[in-house]
């Protein structure tokens, strides 16, 4: 269940839908971020959670989870479902039971993710959520958890050498 929460005593402020656990007098999210910050990831998992079960169940995601998403988000949600839409995400495993995620990106570039450490090797990632510090995440990696919360990651196999290679190198030989 979502609520639609305003920002205390402001007029007219921005709206999110939040998880009922995260609702109270002390967490709500407007124009200006969450005010309890340490929750924010938090939030984005729950939702990826929620997205995942929902997706299961029905074999679509609601409106509500979406204005959500993109709320917490920010504008990489659309441009990461329409990777998801065009199966651009890969899953590579080694037979030493190491895992990547590889995805191919607008223009066609390969990014390889680390789900492990939550990095994108892209440039956005680089400045939005290194430099910057404003975003949580890049579409690249939001593909790849919308992708597996929607169960469509194509699983591919590799050998260890070309894991090895692809960790030292960030390309296949």
């Amino acid at each position: 269940m979502y609520f639609i929460l305003k920002e205390p005593h402001q007029a007219g402020s921005g709206h999110i839908l939040l998880p009922r656990q995260f609702c109270g007098s002390d967490y709500f999210l407007g124009p200006k971020g969450l005010k309890m910050g340490s929750f924010l990831p938090a939030v984005a998992e729950q939702l990826l959670a929620d997205i995942q079960r929902t997706y299961e169940d029905t074999a679509h995601i609601p409106d509500d989870l979406l204005i959500a998403l993109t709320f917490v988000l920010g504008s990489c949600v659309l441009p990461a479902l329409d990777l998801v839409d065009r199966r651009s995400v890969s899953r590579l495993s080694s037979p030493s039971g190491r895992s990547v995620f590889q995805v191919v990106g607008g223009s066609g570039r390969v990014y390889t993710c680390l789900t492990s450490c939550h990095f994108c090797p892209c440039p956005s990632f680089a400045y939005a959520v290194l430099h910057r510090g404003g975003a949580l995440m890049c579409k690249h990696l939001l593909a790849v958890y919308l992708s597996q919360a929607m169960g469509v990651t194509q699983q591919d196999a590799v050998t260890d050498q070309h894991m090895t290679a692809l960790l030292s190198r960030g390309t296949l030989p």
